[in-house]
């Protein structure tokens, strides 16, 4: 049994488990066939019994076929088909199954947005609340935490802080749309610094079609990219952006420049969004825009392009709310 809330994998699909797959999605839609047939001369019992086998057949060879085809190397995944559909599939291909129900386990720093922790619960993930000013090689930070689970459930972690996927698939889908919907003219981009991913994977693609472009990196106050000592890093309030070491994800040689910005700046900038200009959008995106503003200041003639990462959904309770940003004295009185 693991603890992850996934089913793990003893060996990878061969020809004979997909040849098995498509047989059992042909059982299954059969029997849900002559069950419709033979309402009328069998009793409900004997229906439900064929609805529940031809269902859990064809479900569960939906599920595996498509944990198989989107993580293929992985040694678990999740899926939300499980008991008896996720059993019953593992019988007839042949897997070792190691089976619990939920989405798994999410790391989280303290202070994180209570709604998105909730909304990670919605989905049923064990939420670990970890202590936001440690370091991050501190057994109990997020990321450690989630390191130790990973290990110990032998579940998937996707590590975006590392994984090359992460800035690979803005490379390849980020940068080409920006470059597409300005027709060629963008001059800068201005993009906020966590993961690296984002600014690096789109940096990399719009350099290469143009080397002129220029990267801005937004930055919050207290972050390691744009600290000047190591005594200048400290926590901050802006959520998403901004790091205390630096993630292997990010090149930080294709950054040109960094826009620093307060917690009061961005949470104001994120609140002027949704009033000006009808952006719901979160405190990581209202930094990125008050660097983008900056910059604009400088350079009129550039076609700027400014990306904005979060939706001010997750923090209603917070940046739009006045009464928490009158606490931490962000609010611009009238």
């Amino acid at each position: 049994m693991s603890g992850n809330g996934a089913p793990t994998l003893s060996r990878s699909l061969t020809r004979l488990d997909l040849v098995v797959i498509g047989v059992a999605q042909i059982i299954g839609a059969g029997i849900f066939v002559i069950s419709g047939v033979g309402v009328k001369i069998a009793g409900p019992g004997l229906i439900l019994s064929f609805l529940l086998a031809g269902g859990a057949c064809t479900l569960a060879a939906l599920c595996y076929a498509e944990l198989a085809s989107m993580m293929p190397q992985a040694g678990s995944a999740y899926s939300y088909a499980y008991g008896i559909f996720g059993e019953l599939a593992a019988w007839i291909i042949g897997w070792d199954l190691i089976l619990e129900y939920g989405m798994g386990a999410a790391t989280v720093a303290a202070g994180w947005s209570f709604y998105l922790q909730d909304l990670l619960r919605a989905y049923g993930a064990e939420v670990v609340v970890c202590p936001g000013e440690v370091a991050p090689d501190d057994p109990r930070s997020y990321y450690s935490t989630a390191a130790r689970i990973a290990a110990e459930r032998g579940a998937f972690r996707p590590d975006q802080y590392a994984n090359p996927a992460n800035p690979a698939g803005h490379y390849a889908t980020t940068g080409p749309e920006i470059w597409r919907q300005t027709d060629g003219q963008v001059g800068v981009l201005v993009a906020g610094v966590g993961t690296g991913g984002t600014i690096t994977g789109t940096a990399r693609y719009l350099k290469g079609r143009n080397p002129g472009v220029w990267v801005v990196g937004a930055d919050p106050e207290g972050s390691i990219f744009t600290a000047r000592s190591s005594e200048a890093v400290h926590p901050y309030l802006t959520e998403g952006v901004g790091e205390d070491f630096w993630p292997d994800a990010f090149d930080p040689t294709l950054v040109d420049e960094y826009e620093m910005v307060s917690d009061g700046e961005a949470f104001r900038t994120a609140r002027r969004l949704a009033v000006s200009e009808g952006i719901l959008a979160g405190g990581s995106s209202g930094m990125a825009v008050a660097a983008a503003r900056r910059v604009a200041a400088r350079r009129p003639g550039d076609l700027i392009v400014v990306i904005l990462p979060d939706s001010g959904r997750s923090y209603l309770s917070k940046a739009f709310d006045d009464t928490w940003m009158r606490e931490h004295g962000f609010l611009e009185e009238s």
